[in-house]
């Protein structure tokens, strides 16, 4: 039997038979590319089908060339646009891999950490670079476990990361703000930082703050003493009717001037971090009874009925600091009574929630009620809604601000069910375990 690569054993293909044609150029190609063959020669003109196909594959070739040619380019543009609004952010930004070696470094970061004319792109920063006084703030915001002071950081494991750092010599206050980069995959390839110079602004919040300190302050003093002056007054016999009245409501603006400034008192050091927190194991159910006690008077005054909801079972002890938590609940009382109706409810609930370290507490009133459009708002410093202000013209919009940011140094929660002309329900939440209470005292904003 002859074999295949003898010349008499090979087949001669009739030049115009496409089929035949592409099965050779099947059989061939694999040897032209093991390198056994170098090609193969058809003399034979192609037949008009023949050009026509070819002349089609070719079309769609250079159609899908063209494509591909206008995808990548507008890929590229795309990513050179998004370079050049990192590159020229306003905000320091570095990218580093999982070894920590920058592989980006906007002249914003440059500017930040006086590295301007340095190449910092391809180094590699190490914890021990704090030791390095060129780049020893790059390798506090890289490691902020090794920065001087943390003011503020976001939950552990939870991205992006925010983390509020100190300096001294100079001052400088920084907000970093870390991203992982990862894969389709979810692997992390690397991580970005957004560094936002606070320092300024912060001096302006601090300064403001201690003005109205300061101010509030001051004008505690003479607003005491005329409140004491009225009362005294008020007190006197022989006063007609008429003057009666109007001591009784010149000490009543009194009293309400007195306690907006107690108010920006409070927000001040709540702001700055300073209230102060102690907290105490506190009988939860003993603790609301004396403060409904404390304002059944004024409720009875406004033809309000006050209940309290207790629970059958016994609640473990709650860790608070009695003193903020009554200015809490009194705030949240007080607006359920001045918000209410005529011979309106007012009930207050406490349970255990199940499976969790916290006592729910709830005010719930028969009252005005909160529009669906500003029942987010409510929280908000100065805040009032609208129908709220028709209703009662006096108040400051600051209770419930600083209800919420008490609640929260608690480790708890604090939200709002309500309907329009109807009433309007309070939660919040206070921990049985003191694990749940945040370390330290924060400074807060909104």
């Amino acid at each position: 039997m002859a074999s295949p690569f003898e010349p008499e054993a090979v087949k001669v293909v009739d030049p115009f038979d496409l089929k035949k044609r592409l099965v050779l150029v099947a059989l061939v190609l694999p040897m032209v590319g093991a390198g056994i063959l170098a090609g193969i020669y058809l003399s034979a003109p192609f037949s008009i089908y023949a050009i026509g196909l070819l002349a089609v594959s070719a079309i769609g070739f250079s159609a899908m060339a063209y494509s591909f040619s206008k995808k990548n380019f507008q890929l590229a543009f795309e990513r050179d646009e998004l370079n050049n609004i990192v590159f020229n952010l306003e905000d320091a930004t570095i990218i580093y891999d999982r070894s920590f070696k920058i592989l980006f470094f906007n002249p914003a970061a440059k500017k930040l950490f006086g590295l301007e004319g340095q190449e910092m792109v391809g180094a590699v920063v190490t914890p021990q670079d704090v030791e390095k006084p060129a780049i020893k703030r790059l390798a506090q915001v890289i490691y902020p476990s090794l920065a001087p002071s943390i003011l503020a950081r976001s939950k552990a494991g939870t991205y992006p990361q925010i983390v509020d750092l100190s300096f001294e010599d100079p001052d400088m206050e920084l907000r970093v703000i870390t991203s992982p980069i990862s894969d389709r995959g979810g692997g992390i390839l690397g991580f970005m930082k957004v560094i936002n110079d606070r320092t300024r602004e912060q001096f302006l919040l601090r300064s403001k703050s201690e003005f109205v300190t300061v101010a509030s302050h001051q004008l505690r003093g003479p607003v005491t003493n005329i409140n004491w002056a009225l009362e005294t007054l008020a007190s006197d016999k022989n006063l007609s009717e008429d003057n009666q009245i109007l001591v009784e409501n010149a000490n009543k603006a009194g009293q309400q001037l007195l306690k907006i400034i107690e108010d920006l008192i409070n927000i001040s050091k709540i702001e700055e971090g300073r209230f102060g927190y102690t907290f105490e194991p506190t009988d939860v159910i003993t603790f609301v009874n004396n403060i409904l006690t404390q304002v059944t008077p004024q409720a009875r005054r406004a033809s309000i009925k006050v209940y309290f909801d207790r629970p059958k079972d016994p609640l473990p002890q709650v860790m608070i600091n009695q003193e903020k938590l009554t200015m809490v609940l009194y705030n949240f009382l007080d607006n359920a009574i001045l918000y209410n109706v005529q011979n309106g409810e007012v009930v207050v609930k406490v349970e255990k929630l199940e499976g969790e370290p916290f006592v729910q507490v709830s005010v719930r009133d028969t009252g005005i009620g909160i529009p669906p459009s500003e029942i987010n708002k409510i929280f908000t410093k100065f805040f009032r809604a609208e129908n709220a202000v028709k209703f009662q013209t006096e108040g400051s919009g600051l209770g419930l601000y600083i209800n919420k940011n008490i609640i929260l140094a608690h480790g708890g929660k604090l939200w709002a069910e309500s309907e329009v002309n109807r009433g309007t329900t309070f939660y919040f939440t206070l921990p049985t375990d003191m694990s749940v209470i945040p370390e330290r005292e924060m400074a807060m904003t909104e």
